[in-house]
């Protein structure tokens, strides 16, 4: 891996670098920047031709591994794309801590398939779960003076338009909102607003937008009209999980940003033209950044100016184009920039949003004060607050930042990421020749999309770690066949230079992250029986309970026994089988197993759950501890009886 030195040549156009021959010779055209099928293939040959052997070869030996039995000093927390979970990875040692089924069944913890699972999941008619498919995309964490507090966790499904949220405490799914009236959802952004004050019915919101615009309603109704698609903007209470509200919006919508004052949220735009197929999505030269004006969108709905559409009772504003053309009562700005950019973010100072253009070779500086002075009537023209436009290499994705004003943006054409400094763009797109924007760059394996830095988008970022989430790994790993892993790489970013520490195979397919400083974080090791109303108090309160045909179970656990070693029912019985384990011992976990009936499931210490079944396989089945809890593990466990009918 080699790192570029800051004078290496670059993209020209605001005299920050000159030009690199070697790796822009073949990117340098209209063509690829399209994103053609043809130029994604040529840009990936043209990577992979740097093997790994060379690559590693300069690559410097810091001080980024974490010893036998010390703490990593950040958590990583990860999406897992569309394995539909949440991963948490120790940084900078890149352990893998633990993976949180959210939105996918999962037969370890028994996620899915308990009742307490099934009923935050969403069940059919028939008891099934709804969906069993996810993908997860982005993962934010709630804020309190501008910073991660730990207390919650967010993270969104694109496929079913779905935001669940995750207790920092226990690293568990608690709850799960589907989305009405909105496919795609993408973008996903908690508020920092501060203080929140439920005595002032305050509470925090978290705001969505949603990638793919669709008829409302999309009842089957008026399906072929493309001018009846929309998208819409959603508002949900953080605490209650409910939807506020919708804010109809021109276009589409990408990801998301919130200012630190919670007065404006953002959302960048492609296919601002509003199309239906590639073609179509591509004619416009600009698209946008919208923002949204919180207090006004919900002075709107309190003063009842809303719609709903039929078969949802959300309200919903108007924020297109047209209904926001005056600035005194408009709800949203449209700031153009250019072309399909992909990710906003949010600076540490809470001074700018930053999008990257994609199909451009730059990225937008917006500031936010300007987009309030368009909101006031003091700015004409929304383009104004635009204050910076370098240009610092081909297809930018996401952006992260140091705290020391700088930005590190990832190029997927280029496989690079690219150090900048935010106040040197400024100055040279105000007209100073001088001003030197790009600082450095760093190789990195292949095609990143994703990239974080430690405490990043809160007012402690602090410049010391970067990962670059890079799309493929081709020639970097043993091969495993067709498909290969994703390559994450940690790079040292606390000097001047970036300096690659580490990289690592992860299993298809993360999308972005948040790196947390491990104080923000603080979880319990053991449940409070009194959380669970059916929880069993002692192993002597173990029982079976029938009513007519539906048999309730009442274990218990205590390593290494059950509260019951038998259990007898009939064929065609209804059985609830809650467990409460009942040991006080951190990490002393239990599972229950029953061959043939597809039950296996895990209950932490003094925690209860529940699993309900039919009866219809008549016979002997040993239900057993599947987690290991003791050294008489083997001999945990009881028989079912299940009597012929």
């Amino acid at each position: 891996m080699t790192t570029q030195p800051s004078n290496i040549p670059g993209p020209t156009g605001n005299g920050t670098e000159p030009a690199q021959p070697d790796r822009r010779r073949f990117l340098g055209t209209a063509t690829l920047v399209g994103l053609s099928g043809a130029g994604l293939s040529a840009g990936l040959v043209a990577c992979g031709k740097e093997t790994a052997e060379t690559a590693g070869a300069a690559a410097e030996q810091l001080s980024h591994e974490v010893a036998p039995g010390q703490l990593d000093e950040y958590y990583g927390m990860y999406s897992g794309g569309h394995s539909g979970e949440v991963r948490i990875v120790g940084v900078p040692s890149g352990r893998e801590i633990k993976r949180i089924p959210v939105f996918n069944p999962d037969p370890m913890s028994g996620w899915g398939q308990t009742n307490e699972s099934k009923q935050i999941l969403g069940t059919r008619p028939d008891g099934r779960v709804r969906y069993t498919t996810g993908d997860t995309h982005h993962v934010h964490g709630s804020y309190s003076d501008g910073t991660y507090d730990g207390k919650y966790f967010w993270v969104n499904d694109k496929i079913h338009s779905r935001l669940a949220r995750i207790r920092g405490d226990t690293m568990e799914c608690d709850a799960i909102t589907e989305l009405p009236n909105v496919q795609g959802f993408h973008g996903v952004f908690p508020d920092k607003r501060d203080p929140v004050d439920p005595a002032l019915n305050r509470t925090s919101r978290v705001f969505c937008g949603s990638e793919f615009h669709i008829p409302q309603p999309n009842d089957g109704s008026n399906m072929e009209d493309a001018s009846a698609y929309y998208a819409l903007f959603t508002c949900v209470d953080s605490e209650t999980m409910r939807v506020r509200w919708q804010c109809r919006v021109d276009g589409n919508m990408d990801l998301v940003a919130t200012s630190f004052d919670g007065k404006l949220a953002a959302s960048n735009q492609y296919n601002t033209e509003g199309g239906t197929v590639f073609a179509q999505m591509m004619s416009a030269e600009r698209d946008a950044c919208v923002f949204f004006n919180i207090e006004r969108i919900e002075q709107a709905v309190r003063d009842g100016r809303f719609t709903k559409i039929k078969g949802s009772d959300v309200p919903v504003v108007d924020g297109t184009r047209a209904a926001s053309a005056d600035p005194a009562t408009a709800l949203t700005c449209y700031v153009p920039v250019p072309k399909n950019p992909h990710g906003v973010n949010a600076s540490p100072d809470g001074l700018y949003f930053i999008c990257a253009g994609k199909l451009s070779p730059t990225v937008t500086v917006i500031e936010l004060s300007r987009v309030l002075d368009w909101f006031g009537g003091k700015l004409a023209d929304p383009r104004d607050a635009v204050v910076a436009e370098p240009e610092i290499g081909l297809g930018p994705l996401h952006t992260a930042f140091d705290g020391r004003g700088n930005a590190y943006t990832t190029l997927f054409l280029d496989s690079q990421v690219v150090k900048w400094n935010i106040a040197a763009a400024i100055k040279a797109f105000g007209g100073d020749q001088t001003a030197t924007v790009v600082l450095d760059r760093v190789d990195v394996h292949y095609q990143p999309g994703h990239t974080n830095a430690s405490m990043s988008e809160t007012r402690e970022a602090d410049g010391k770690w970067l990962v670059s989430g890079n799309k493929f790994s081709k020639d970097r790993y043993l091969p495993v066949g067709p498909l290969h892993p994703e390559n994450e790489q940690l790079i040292d970013i606390s000097g001047e230079k970036m300096r690659l520490a580490h990289e690592a195979p992860v299993w298809s397919e993360p999308h972005d992250f948040i790196i947390v400083r491990r104080d923000k974080v603080r979880t319990r090791q053991i449940y409070d029986l009194a959380e669970f109303p059916d929880a069993t108090t002692d192993m002597t309160g173990s029982k079976i309970v029938r009513d007519g045909r539906r048999v309730t179970v009442h274990l218990t656990s205590v390593a290494p026994s059950f509260g019951l070693t038998e259990i007898r029912v009939r064929q065609g019985d209804e059985v609830t089988l809650i467990l409460t384990n009942l040991d006080k011992i951190e990490d002393l976990t239990h599972g229950l197993a029953i061959p043939k009936y597809d039950i296996n499931f895990i209950v932490h210490p003094q925690q209860t759950r529940s699993v309900t079944f039919t009866a219809d396989l008549p016979g002997v089945y040993w239900y057993y501890c599947t987690h290991f809890c003791h050294a008489l593990h083997l001999e945990m466990r009881g028989r079912l009886f299940v009597e012929r009918a």
